[in-house]
């Protein structure tokens, strides 16, 4: 029973979607550090706020999570520059230590906010139910539709990049912020676009996890672990190297759960993490630093 063939196909189908899942997660954390070369620790709890924010458009306004989703990224858009207006920009180009606390600090300050405004609960929206057969595998509703948006809303960055002005100037930045400047780009307003993007990115991934799994305004901590992991197998500021480690991740952790245990399924982030660090250590897609 083991080794048919349907069951091989139904667990990568789940690993697929839940790795989409984890490539929008991470995908906000990977621009930032993309461009400012700052790991946003705050970035799991950026993502609990717009996931409760969607959930009280859907419990108080009545709103559908779909519809709910974009009112949440724009908020978590003005938090995320407002943050990178107000606080990040200070510490940005001191000692490197002084960013990662700040952001370490905002986590605290998002974690403590949320509970005394949302309260210790556990939160979900089981609006979706049910499950479609499709030749032959179960995909349920719910993850077929968080998995489908996550996949557009990743399409969509990804050709913002790739396409517009505004993205030309983030992978600039990226690439070589001395370099963007004399070509004429505005890296401050660059980073104040690129923190946004990635606080309205992790909205988004927030409000569609809400949708399979519940969560609390601790969940950022977990989250925040997943996206570590996703950009540390693909590759740091790799974006295509952070969705190709989201899927590595999202189909191990399926394999992991039902071969092995449940709880390994939680390890493999981990087991992951430690062998691409000590087998390549710039990651799967990531150039290595000389």
């Amino acid at each position: 029973m083991l080794w048919e063939p349907v069951l091989w196909g139904q667990l990568l189908i789940h690993g697929v979607m839940l790795g989409g899942l984890y490539g929008l997660l991470a995908l906000g954390l990977n621009l930032v550090f993309g461009v400012m070369r700052v790991i946003n620790f705050a970035h799991g709890e950026l993502v609990m706020l717009g996931a409760f924010l969607t959930f009280w458009g859907y419990t108080a306004l009545g709103l559908h999570p779909l519809v709910a989703l974009p009112f949440s990224a724009a908020v978590l858009f003005g938090v995320g520059w407002a943050l990178q207006r107000f606080l990040m920009e200070r510490v940005l180009g001191g000692q490197p230590m002084a960013a990662l606390l700040v952001t370490f600090g905002l986590s605290l300050i998002i974690i403590n906010v949320g509970l005394l405004v949302f309260g210790a609960d556990i939160r979900s929206i089981p609006l979706v139910s049910g499950s479609l057969r499709v030749a032959g595998f179960v995909i349920p509703k719910a993850r077929g539709l968080a998995f489908l948006t996550a996949m557009a809303l990743t399409v969509a960055t990804v050709a913002f990049l790739r396409w517009t002005a505004l993205g030309r100037a983030i992978r600039a930045t990226a690439q070589h912020p001395e370099v963007a400047i004399t070509c004429g780009v505005d890296v401050r307003r660059t980073r104040l676009v690129t923190f946004g993007l990635g606080a309205a990115l992790g909205a988004a991934a927030g409000s569609l996890i809400m949708l399979i799994l519940p969560m609390d305004p601790q969940s950022g901590s977990l989250l925040i672990l997943k996206a570590f992991a996703v950009i540390i197998v693909g590759g740091l500021g790799s974006v295509a190297g952070g969705l190709l480690g989201a899927l590595v991740l999202g189909i191990a952790e399926v394999f992991g759960s039902f071969f092995i245990a449940t709880v390994f399924g939680e390890v493999m982030a981990y087991v992951l993490m430690l062998l691409v660090l000590l087998v390549r250590p710039a990651g799967l897609l990531g150039i290595a630093e000389r």
